[in-house]
């Protein structure tokens, strides 16, 4: 069932954030916030963030398609204006069944992908389980197949001790990126006030803690299986059009990454922004907006 979100937009995040959210209940019954802009159709552009972020980051290109296109943005489970429970199962197949539900929730038939950070692992794990809705897909500085390569900074988060007690005690995952994602150009002081709006306690910065963890490294880590599946079905999107916006300046998703995207999809479309970091669509403003543009309406 949708309805209005619980969680009220204040007025000084509406003015770089223009959109009423929603809400879905989950599978396992939480409250999921969306956004749902754009003429009612069963075709829609479905965009998925990462961590530490929500759909704020996707603010700009959705208020450039929501004309054209329906544009769909929800919050991850303890993310963003979503509930952020203790208990909630924070992993990469829950987070794949929460997407999966929401699409059926809204009928939707025809699905194109916009995809950044853990949101690539998400929605591609959403696109090769359901091949048939599958349209058009955007790639922005993210992965969907195992690899050791993690930033320092990054593993320390993943530990228990410190890692917690500097995630949700001293916000030293969200609150950095903010300055690290970011190589062009600064944040402006409300950019930044919106993307930390939501994770302003220790208890919002749940998921923030458990999605750093749930990066699998491991075959033991519960979501290992998970994301070795997603891999291994990768190269049946070389059927759909795929469009890749790459940031040259990522400390996390560097190059290496895109060539491994090159590999499994030789047809793709790339274009590297060489100055620009992890925040695609911030620091390459109307120059990222357009050519994901492009490749969400196929132009």
């Amino acid at each position: 069932m949708v309805m209005n979100a619980s969680s009220p937009v204040p007025d000084w995040l509406r003015r770089l954030y223009p959109f009423t959210p929603l809400s879905f209940t989950t599978p396992q019954g939480a409250r999921m916030a969306f956004i749902d802009e754009g003429p009612r159709r069963t075709e829609a552009v479905l965009f998925l963030h990462g961590n530490p972020t929500w759909s704020f980051f996707y603010r700009d290109l959705i208020a450039t398609l929501s004309g054209e296109i329906r544009c769909v943005a929800p919050d991850h489970v303890g993310m963003g204006l979503s509930d952020k429970p203790e208990g909630y199962e924070y992993t990469l197949a829950r987070r794949i069944a929460d997407v999966t539900a929401l699409v059926d929730s809204l009928g939707l038939t025809r699905v194109h992908l916009v995809l950044h950070d853990w949101g690539g692992a998400i929605g591609c794990g959403f696109a090769v389980q359901n091949p048939e809705r599958i349209g058009r897909i955007v790639l922005l500085n993210t992965a969907a197949f195992r690899s050791p390569l993690i930033p320092p900074s990054i593993a320390l988060c993943r530990t228990r001790f410190p890692g917690t007690a500097l995630v949700r005690g001293l916000n030293a995952f969200a609150g950095p990126a903010v300055r690290m994602a970011m190589h062009r150009r600064r944040l402006s002081d409300d950019e930044r006030r919106g993307y930390l709006f939501p994770y302003d306690s220790w208890a919002n910065r749940v998921a923030v803690n458990a999605f750093v963890k749930d990066i699998p490294l491991h075959p033991e880590h519960v979501s290992y299986a998970t994301l070795s599946q997603v891999e291994r079905g990768l190269p049946s999107l070389r059927s759909h059009p795929v469009s890749i916006v790459w940031g040259g300046r990522d400390f996390c998703f560097h190059d290496a990454f895109l060539a491994r995207w090159r590999e499994i999809l030789p047809e793709a479309r790339v274009t590297r922004l060489a100055d620009v970091g992890h925040y695609v669509l911030d620091d390459g403003g109307a120059e990222a907006v357009a050519l994901c543009r492009s490749g969400v309406l196929g132009t």
